[in-house]
């Protein structure tokens, strides 16, 4: 079995998803494995990873609508917010959703679905440089 692994970084503009499908795929294209799993983890507490549809942009702008509602800043209930009235919010986020996704890899691709992209969800409003590594294994 052979493993490879990258760091990527995603600058985001503040909340919202990004879409990361084509680095990930370019990875798996380039580590050479042809069957196996491809990992993909966010190394950060106010971010996560969602496999999401990808063709109409509404469906993530509902998600993002959703969960503004689910978890609002400014709680009262609130005790961390040393960084600001979205700080506890994103932690929040974060946890209901995915630090990781893992998607099969067959014939060196990975087998997402016709519309599912791999989505870097920004809970925080200020911009940021994420840092996501990816571990494709297998042979």
């Amino acid at each position: 079995m052979r493993i490879e692994t990258e760091q990527l970084t995603v600058a985001t503009k503040g909340k919202g998803t990004y879409e990361i499908t084509a680095k990930v795929e370019a990875f798996v294209r380039e580590s050479k494995i042809e069957n196996g799993v491809v990992t993909v983890f966010a190394q950060h507490t106010s971010c996560s990873l969602i496999v999401m549809e990808n063709a109409d942009p509404t469906a993530r702008r509902d998600l993002e609508e959703y969960f503004d509602r689910l978890v609002p800043e400014n709680a009262d209930y609130f005790e961390h917010d040393s960084e600001g009235a979205d700080d506890m919010p994103s932690h929040i986020r974060m946890v209901l959703t995915h630090s990781s996704e893992t998607i099969p890899v067959a014939e060196g691709r990975m087998q997402l679905g016709t519309w599912q992209g791999i989505f870097l969800f920004e809970h925080r409003r200020a911009s940021h440089r994420r840092k996501i590594l990816v571990t494709v294994m297998g042979e």
